[in-house]
């Protein structure tokens, strides 16, 4: 580990002080987290008492502190609502486990501390900064914009391998180096913990940059057509190697474009329908060893092999984990590994790949359901808002319109892996304000010129 790892996660706190002094709060918030979550080590130091301090947790204090400092009025106008509550009990619940399983009141602090810190304060941050058309906008292009500044660092790992982390802070991200390899070549991960985190990063700018061309949010940025700037994200995020990113970007442009075409929401609520009834199946057991069996023979035909045999794996954990989390079922296990399986010597033989999984077993079907409520209630509000889908390509909401259908595929990437990205929970936040307290966007106006004008009245109108 090099000097530069202390120096910049010691060092960013005033670094969001100072973007508060430049840039308008709003905007200081966005560039504080994209930037974070995309440049900054992978590195963590214990805190006694707190949650240990990473890019994530130094974001959200300097935010804080910065809010404090120079947009106090900010809390004061605050007004929490009811589809805040999920997100509370969420944060909530690790104390419920841990008192339920008599680990004692200060585990439960601690552990609810950390859960506020992972996911509490970028959701409430959200909530303060971007429960509006306007900040999601600001939002959706900083995440494209982190797309594009991603582009030459994915291209260049992806030929040499993953070391841009090792060479700048002096370790490698991901712990194991083996799952870099994939399809011929090698999956990026420059500064994040793993490739299926860049992989969903990529995917969400990617689908983000497509929209906003396809609904001429943009039409051009930092200087170039953005046409050109989403097929280039479009050609990297192909040289991710992440199948399951490229199954979540087909997912989401078919959502967007069949949503606005047929004028209806079905493609989302669909997913989000499929997302709980996976979730239901798992708590409940219902996936056995035999309909693992057929789902493994049915995507060995659909897919291939190996990915087949990687979800069976994963089934296959989610079973045992999902027995023992059923002997606890309503708050988990807590935490200290209690919720894992061990055999007969101690040595743990479970792998926890999915985060619904690793929810359930330490916080039990309460958590389950808070956590995926926080995620998906916001989106399902979006789909019956004054926000209809033949809206969803008008300037103003094609950035909010997005974002939903990114958030509601985090979900959907959290019942497969357990990458979390505190800039979809930003995101999410942000959504949940504006469903509480939507906004008037005035339509859009084409004017149309007369058929049969002249061609030189028709330039000389056009040109005025």
């Amino acid at each position: 580990m090099s000097l530069l790892v202390p120096l910049v996660m010691f060092g960013w706190i005033p670094v969001v002080l100072s973007l508060f002094v430049r840039y308008p709060a709003r905007r200081a918030v966005i560039i504080s987290f994209v930037v974070a979550w995309l440049f900054l080590p992978q590195a963590g130091y214990p805190l006694p008492g707190l949650p240990d301090y990473t890019k994530m947790s130094a974001t959200c204090y300097g935010i804080l502190l910065a809010t404090f400092i120079y947009d106090a009025g900010r809390f004061r106008a605050f007004k929490p609502g009811w589809l805040d509550l999920p997100m509370e009990i969420w944060c909530l619940s690790p104390m419920a486990s841990s008192i339920a399983n008599d680990l004692g009141a200060y585990d439960g602090f601690s552990s609810s501390m950390e859960q506020v810190v992972t996911w509490g304060l970028p959701y409430f941050l959200g909530r303060l900064y971007l429960g509006n058309l306007v900040g999601l906008k600001q939002l959706a292009i900083a995440i494209f914009a982190g797309g594009l500044a991603y582009v030459p660092l994915c291209l260049l790992e992806s030929r040499i391998s993953p070391q841009l982390h090792r060479l700048v802070y002096g370790f490698h991200a991901s712990l194991d180096f083996s799952q870099t390899m994939r399809m011929g070549g090698y999956r990026p991960t420059v500064f994040m913990v793993h490739g299926l985190a860049v992989g969903a990063w990529m995917m969400a700018a990617t689908l983000i940059g497509m929209w906003l061309w396809y609904a001429g949010v943009l039409k051009s940025f930092w200087g170039k057509p953005i046409k050109l700037l989403a097929s280039t994200l479009l050609f990297t995020f192909i040289n991710c190697r992440s199948t399951g990113a490229y199954l979540l970007l087909v997912i989401g442009l078919g959502i967007l474009f069949g949503g606005k075409k047929l004028r209806t929401t079905l493609p989302l609520l669909v997913l989000i329908a499929f997302i709980t009834g996976y979730l239901y199946l798992g708590v409940s057991g219902a996936i056995t060893p035999e309909r693992r069996a057929q789902i493994n023979v049915a995507l060995t035909k659909t897919l291939n092999a190996e990915r087949a045999q990687s979800l069976d794996f994963r089934l296959a954990n989610e079973e045992i984990l999902g027995e023992k989390a059923r002997e606890s079922p309503m708050f988990g296990w807590g935490g200290w590994g209690r919720a894992r399986v061990y055999d007969d010597y101690g040595k743990d033989i479970s792998v926890t790949d999915s985060l619904w999984i690793i929810a359930f077993g330490n916080q039990g079907v309460v958590g389950v359901i808070s956590l995926f409520s926080s995620i998906l209630l916001p989106s399902l509000c979006f789909c019956f808002s004054r926000y209809r889908p033949h809206t969803w390509k008008h300037p103003d909401i094609a950035p909010a319109a997005c974002l939903t259908v990114v958030s509601t595929l985090f979900a959907l990437d959290c019942v497969l892996n357990a990458m979390v990205n505190p800039v979809f929970t930003l995101a999410c936040g942000g959504i949940a304000g504006l469903v509480m307290h939507p906004q008037v966007v005035k339509p859009t106006q084409t004017r149309r010129l007369p058929k049969k004008m002249a061609p030189s009245k028709r330039l000389t109108t056009l040109q005025h």
